[in-house]
């Protein structure tokens, strides 16, 4: 008897029972208790039993990685890590595996956490994860795993020999035999899912012919084919896919081969007097019919008058480029590509129509760079006078007096004693005056520039109220008295205005050198035309200073 929500239920089965419309989304507790009879007064009910919610998700794959194995050529290693919603408990996980062409054993694998590592060749594999429990099982999450090619060679190791639509030959170079003995050949059209296989044992010859297909290879079709190695020997069938063979190499053949049904697609560029480059599309594989063996270029000149001869060219057939060269100037050519197998030669592109370029022709890019060459020259040459011409009017360069002959700046102390040297040696020559004045002597000589030859004019009648004292330094006219010399006078600052001005200059090497002042008072018949002059006579006959002073 079971117990549950609902009324308790009398099994007339001694070992099984089956309980009706529950809900798949609660979970059950259920005991079994016996029923009593005369013999059985008490029957204690058994241990509590839990029934879990059915599981109604199906798991989520979030990593999926495929890497090769280190040291063993011809396996790969497949990871896979999914999650489960924890709303739903679960026992476990059921791991389905089986290969594409549906050579037995359809493995499953038990775990218990959300991930698993597999061995496995390069065929293509179909896998199935779901989560169980005691109650049921989750729905799959399904998972498809590519075929790969055989490992990478310097030489083909496999070859077929095809005899007719159910029989063909294969043949390997290695001396495979040595290690194993059980081998499976796999193979499919291209382009399509569905693989066929056949297990074989051959422990003499290393090669091994496949008949009676399931299904009969067809014309014009390409087929790839795996060879795989298995180390089971007992038999050739393999118990279990995890960890069970490698794949020694791949190829690809034909039933019947053909030649292409279609041209590529053709364009020209970079024309030039004799030479011309032509580039192509690829021929679609479903055309090609066979393998590709390379192109055929044909090209004729076309002439409005007769018929001219027509030539070709062949390359390989990894090209899509070729330059066409040894060319006439200025002739219109016709060109035409097809591709080639070992059934023949396939149909030709649509016709390209070009004409090379005539004697003396320029090209327009090279054109303009000669232009744009020519410009940046002629920039270059004359952009410096340009610039030059553009600053002077632009802006107008001030003089710097450092630089001129005439106005120098004495700041070496063998020209400072060169003309300390000559002016301590000039002598002061003292004119006879009926009286001598002695006026102020100023301080500092004011910012005034004089010029070296100076005219002085006194107007009285303008300037009644100023005073003004003239010390002229001029040349001696000669006379009768000799002149006394004045030595030891004080000296002045002078306060410059600048430092480049020639009076500054002298006033600069005269430290030392004070004018003997010599005050002498000219009166002239007129009394009201009286000027006071202050003359200091030396022997320099060039040089005049000019200093007024106004109340």
């Amino acid at each position: 008897m079971f117990c549950c929500p609902q009324p308790s239920v009398q099994s007339q089965d001694r070992h099984r029972h089956s309980v009706a419309r529950l809900n798949s989304s609660l979970s059950y507790v259920v005991q079994i208790q016996c029923v009593t009879n005369d013999k059985c007064l008490q029957c204690p009910q058994s241990e509590s039993y839990t029934v879990p919610q059915e599981l109604t998700s199906p798991p989520v794959i979030v990593k999926h990685e495929d890497t090769d194995v280190v040291g063993k050529t011809g396996s790969r290693q497949l990871s896979l890590t999914w999650t489960f919603p924890a709303t739903e408990p679960n026992d476990g996980y059921y791991v389905t595996i089986v290969k594409a062409s549906g050579e037995d054993p359809r493995e499953r694998i038990s775990v218990t956490e959300p991930e698993i590592t597999l061995i496995l060749s390069y065929s293509a594999y179909h896998l199935n994860i779901s989560a169980v429990n005691n109650a049921s099982t989750s729905p799959a999450v399904s998972l498809t795993i590519p075929e790969r090619d055989g490992p990478p060679s310097a030489e083909e190791k496999l070859s077929v020999k095809v005899h007719s639509n159910s029989s063909f030959t294969v043949y390997w170079k290695d001396d495979l035999i040595k290690t194993y003995v059980c081998f499976s050949a796999e193979w499919r059209k291209k382009g399509q899912k569905a693989v066929t296989s056949m297990s074989f044992h051959q422990n003499e010859d290393n090669f091994n012919t496949l008949t009676d297909f399931t299904e009969p290879l067809e014309p014009y079709k390409r087929y790839s084919i795996a060879l795989h190695t298995r180390p089971e020997k007992r038999t050739c069938n393999i118990k279990y896919i995890n960890n069970s063979e490698s794949t020694y190499a791949s190829s690809h053949f034909y039933f019947m081969e053909g030649s292409p049904v279609s041209g590529p697609n053709i364009s020209s560029y970079n024309v030039t007097l004799n030479s011309v480059v032509l580039q192509w599309l690829s021929i679609p594989e479903e055309d090609i019919r066979g393998f590709l063996l390379g192109y055929l270029i044909f090209y004729t000149e076309n002439l409005h008058r007769g018929t001219s001869l027509e030539r070709n060219v062949t390359v390989d057939p990894q090209s899509d480029t070729y330059e066409l060269g040894d060319l006439k100037a200025g002739t219109t050519y016709q060109v035409q590509v097809s591709g080639f197998t070992q059934a023949g030669v396939g149909v030709r592109s649509t016709a390209c129509v070009f004409k090379t370029n005539h004697q003396g022709y320029f090209h327009p890019n090279l054109s303009a760079l000669i232009i744009i060459f020519a410009v940046v020259a002629t920039v270059l040459i004359f952009s410096s006078p340009l610039i030059k011409r553009a600053k002077v009017v632009l802006w107008p360069s001030i003089p710097n007096p450092g630089n001129s002959y005439t106005i120098q700046k004495m700041e070496r102390p063998g020209e400072m004693e060169l003309f300390t040297s000559i002016f301590s040696t000039l002598k002061i020559e003292e004119w006879d005056t009926s009286s001598l004045q002695i006026v102020e002597r100023e301080d500092e000589v004011p910012p005034i520039i004089v010029p070296l030859v100076l005219s002085f004019h006194h107007d009285s009648e303008d300037e009644d109220s100023a005073e003004r004292t003239c010390n002229w330094i001029q040349s001696a006219s000669g006379g009768d008295d000799a002149p006394n010399i004045i030595s030891n006078l004080p000296t002045s600052t002078f306060a410059f205005s600048s430092e480049y001005t020639t009076m500054e200059m002298f006033q600069q090497a005269m430290p030392q050198v004070a004018p003997a002042v010599d005050t002498a008072i000219s009166q002239t018949g007129d009394s009201s035309d009286a000027q006071d002059t202050t003359v200091v006579k030396t022997s320099l006959d060039h040089v005049g200073q000019l200093t007024s002073n106004s109340n």
